[in-house]
C-alpha cells in the first residue's frame, strides 16, 4: 500500500477527491497533509477526516526558501510517503526539495500543459481566443509546471466565458483527473489519463 502525502495551500477541493477515492481496492492511503498556510481551510477539512496535518509558514521565512523548505521536510519526512501530490501548493520548490523526491511527486495545473505555466492559466487562454482548455496532471521537475505528462483533462473555451466561469468548468474535471491518475500511478501505470469534458 502506497504512502501519500498531500500539499496544499487554500481550501483543498483537489486533496478531498484525492482522499475520498483512497478506499477499498485502491493502491495508496493518505498519511498527511501539509500546508504553507496554518490559515488554510484544506487542513481543517483533512483534520476532520482523521488525517494528520502539518502547517509551515513561509510567511516566517522571509526570503529563506531553503529554511522554508528544512522545516517542512521534517513532518512529510516523518510520514514516511512513497508519494507525494501537489494540490494547490502556492509555493514554487528548489531544485534540491524536488530531487529529493523526484519521481514521485504530482502535481495538477489548470491549463493544457505546455500551454500557460504560472498564473492566470484561464484569462491567458481566453485573451488567446483558445477553443479549449483543461487541467493537466504532471510529475514534478525542478522547472516550473514542466514535467512529463500524466493526464489532461479538457473542457472547450465557451463563447461568453469568463476566467471565473472557465476555472470552474475545469475544476469539475481537475476533481476526476487527479484521482483517476493518482491511482493509476500508484498502481505503477503511468499511460496518461485523457478526459473529455
Amino acid at each position: 500500500m502506497k504512502r501519500v502525502a498531500i500539499l496544499l495551500s487554500g481550501g483543498g477541493s483537489n486533496m478531498l477527491r484525492l482522499v475520498q477515492d483512497m478506499t477499498g481496492d485502491h493502491p495508496a492511503r493518505p498519511v498527511l497533509v501539509a500546508s504553507n498556510d496554518p490559515q488554510a481551510a484544506g487542513l481543517t477539512r483533512a483534520a476532520e477526516l482523521g488525517i494528520p496535518t502539518a502547517a509551515v509558514d513561509h510567511r516566517a521565512f522571509p526570503r529563506d526558501r531553503a529554511g522554508f523548505e528544512a522545516a517542512l521536510l521534517e513532518p512529510l519526512l516523518a510520514a514516511q510517503p512513497d508519494i507525494i501530490c501537489l494540490a494547490g501548493f502556492m509555493r514554487i520548490l528548489t531544485p534540491d526539495f524536488v530531487a529529493r523526491f523526484q519521481g514521485r511527486m504530482l502535481n495538477i495545473h489548470p491549463s493544457l500543459l505546455p500551454k500557460y505555466p504560472g498564473l492566470h492559466t484561464h484569462a491567458r487562454a481566453i485573451e488567446a481566443g483558445d477553443a479549449e482548455a483543461g487541467a493537466t496532471v504532471h510529475l514534478v521537475t525542478p522547472v516550473l509546471d514542466d514535467g512529463p505528462l500524466l493526464g489532461q483533462a479538457r473542457v472547450p473555451v465557451l463563447p461568453d466565458d469568463t476566467a471565473d466561469s472557465l476555472a470552474a468548468r475545469v475544476l469539475v474535471q481537475e476533481h476526476q483527473l487527479y484521482p483517476a491518475v493518482l491511482r493509476k500511478f500508484a498502481a505503477g501505470d503511468r499511460i496518461p489519463v485523457l478526459l473529455q469534458g
